[in-house]
């Protein structure tokens, strides 16, 4: 069993992602692969609304070493086919959005399955059962609101399941609030933040930076 990779925090604005954490839905600890805020250029002033970032399972930098290890940072950030290799890989991943604005949950469950639905029917993958998948998300986050510092947080398994949970306070809560079992938008939640258009060029950065020099480490 290989044992988790010794990294540093990483301070986002004022929020602070620790190097490791237990995810709801999971049995096993994770570090941080990276994190960044996500915003948007607004009047010429760069505003961001959260702070994102993404845990890891041990076993990633195994599973990427055949096929990037010795790549640099630059090189890692520019490939498409290498957050792909994290998005879709055989495991498991833990995602905490952290607000620096307030957001209610359906202004941000609904951009999420906007940019989903968009990013399935350009790829011709779009089914009833997304649809259905979709719909469950929406009314996982229906009644929530969520202020500064409040968390949503997502944790992906390989198999295709996708736990929703939420706190308050930045604590990590022991169980989550649902779980959606469709691979389609379990993987597209993810790909959202680091995928090919993802929302988080920032979080992209730190990711690559990050397995750049871990990968570099492995034998």
């Amino acid at each position: 069993m290989s044992s988790l990779p010794s990294v540093t925090e990483v301070q986002v604005d004022s929020f602070v992602f620790p190097p490791a954490v237990k995810p709801p839905g999971s049995i096993k600890t994770f570090f941080l692969a990276g994190a960044g805020a996500r915003g948007l250029e607004i009047e010429g002033k760069f505003v961001k609304f959260t702070a994102i970032g993404v845990y890891l399972e041990d076993n990633v930098v195994q599973s990427l070493a055949a096929k990037w290890k010795g790549k640099s940072t630059e090189e890692l950030t520019n490939s498409v086919d290498f957050f792909k290799d994290i998005v879709t890989g055989p495991f498991e991943k833990f995602t905490k959005v952290t607000m620096i604005l307030p957001l209610t949950g359906q202004q941000y469950s609904e951009k999420v399955v906007e940019n989903c639905v968009a990013y399935w029917k350009a790829v011709g993958k779009y089914t009833d059962a997304e649809a259905e998948a979709t719909e469950k998300f929406l009314q996982v986050f229906r009644e929530e609101t969520f202020p500064p510092g409040a968390s949503i947080l997502f944790t992906q398994s390989p198999a295709g399941s996708l736990t929703i949970s939420f706190s308050q306070d930045g604590s990590i809560p022991e169980r989550g609030e649902a779980t959606i079992e469709n691979k389609q938008l379990s993987e597209a939640v993810l790909e959202s933040i680091i995928g090919k258009h993802g929302v988080s060029p920032a979080a992209k950065q730190s990711l690559a930076a990050r397995l750049s020099d871990l990968l570099k480490q492995y034998e």
